[in-house]
Formats: C-alpha cells, sequence, structure tokens
C-alpha cells in the first residue's frame, strides 16, 4: 500500500513539473503575476518571460518566433499600461542602492546585468544628483561607516596601519581616489558631514 502511495505521488510530482504550453493568455497571467511580486526592467521581464516560450518550445513542440511575437507585443501593452516603466524602476533602484553605500561604478555593473540600456541609466543616475549634495560621496561615506573605515574604525589610534587597506577595500567598491583619500584622512563623522554639505561642485571628485 505505501508503495503504491509513494509511486502516485512521484508521478503526480512529475507532472506538476511539466511546463504549461505557451499562449497569449497564459504568458499574460504569468506575466501579470511576476510583476505583483516584483519589479522589473523590460529586458529582465522579457528574459523572465522568454525563459517560459523555451520551456513551452522543448515539452510542446511551440513556435520560438512566435513565442518571442507574444512576449513582444506583451511587453509593449504592459509599458502603455504603466506596467513597465524602466526609467522610473531605474530611479528606484539607484535611491536604494545608493543607500546601501554602492557606488556609481558598481550601480551601472547592477543595472546594466538587469537589462538597463545607458541612457536609462543615466538618467537614473541623474535623478539622485542635484547642485547641492554629491550622491557619490554620501554612499561613500555610508560604504565607509557600515565597514567601519577610516574614521569609523574603533581603534582610532590605529587607522594609519590599516589606511592602505581601507584604501584598497574603496577602490575594489569602485569610488573615486580622492574622494575615498579625503574620507579616510577625515578626523570625525562630524568632518564628514560637513564634507557632504559643503560638496556643492563636486570639489572632492
Amino acid at each position: 500500500m505505501m508503495s503504491s502511495l509513494t509511486n502516485y505521488t512521484k508521478l503526480e510530482s512529475q507532472k506538476r513539473k511539466v511546463p504549461r504550453k505557451v499562449t497569449p493568455k497564459s504568458l499574460e497571467n504569468a506575466g501579470l503575476y511576476y510583476l505583483q511580486r516584483f519589479s522589473s526592467s523590460s529586458e529582465n521581464f522579457r528574459r523572465i518571460m522568454m525563459r517560459r516560450v523555451m520551456r513551452s518550445v522543448q515539452h510542446h513542440n511551440t513556435n520560438l518566433e512566435e513565442g518571442a511575437e507574444i512576449v513582444d507585443q506583451l511587453i509593449s501593452r504592459f509599458i502603455k499600461m504603466g506596467l513597465l516603466n524602466d526609467l522610473q524602476f531605474a530611479q528606484i533602484r539607484v535611491a536604494n542602492l545608493r543607500r546601501r553605500g554602492l557606488s556609481e561604478r558598481t550601480i551601472r555593473a547592477k543595472l546594466m546585468e538587469r537589462g538597463f540600456p545607458v541612457g536609462v541609466i543615466n538618467e537614473g543616475l541623474d535623478f539622485l544628483a542635484s547642485d547641492k549634495e554629491d550622491p557619490e560621496l554620501a554612499a561613500l561615506i555610508i560604504f565607509s561607516r557600515k565597514r567601519r573605515l577610516g574614521p569609523f574604525r574603533e581603534t582610532l589610534d590605529k587607522r594609519n596601519d590599516f589606511r592602505a587597506k581601507d584604501m584598497a577595500k574603496l577602490a575594489r567598491a569602485g569610488f573615486n581616489y580622492n574622494m575615498a583619500n579625503k574620507v579616510i584622512s577625515a578626523l570625525t563623522s562630524e568632518e564628514l558631514e560637513e564634507m557632504v554639505e559643503n560638496n556643492i561642485s563636486g570639489q572632492y571628485k
């Protein structure tokens, strides 16, 4: 009895793993369900939907070109409906990454991985920039504080011993040498706050 039940469970599990045959309606439902849970760029959304298309091609011998055309039409419709908005998503993504202390170089790499065009990435980065504050400097200070570098080290009397390592970490994180040097050389965190306030013209770049 137990053996029969086990075999039945395995068969049912195998059936569930067989992907659905792609149709315009099935892709639309899958796309809406995905966007309810995750924000996405148009290109990243395309990759997600094309995986479904490819699985359908492999298991049901559906037409790849027809599936790709359905995905194109779906993306166009979702853009018109406002469900996909690359610039808005890029701006939100940039703001979140800046708050985590990531450099512009690192942010560019992450957005490119998600399929954002260079123009959209530039606009997303420019969205946070202003004449009164340099977001790159603010991110560098956040990064230094999180990793206890420079003036954020607990043992301030040994800061010089760790200076080379601290600078190397900032370089690997994609920060500009001159700006990193200013932050690591700051005596106190208050001095860094003043640095952000006074960096009106990007003088530490």
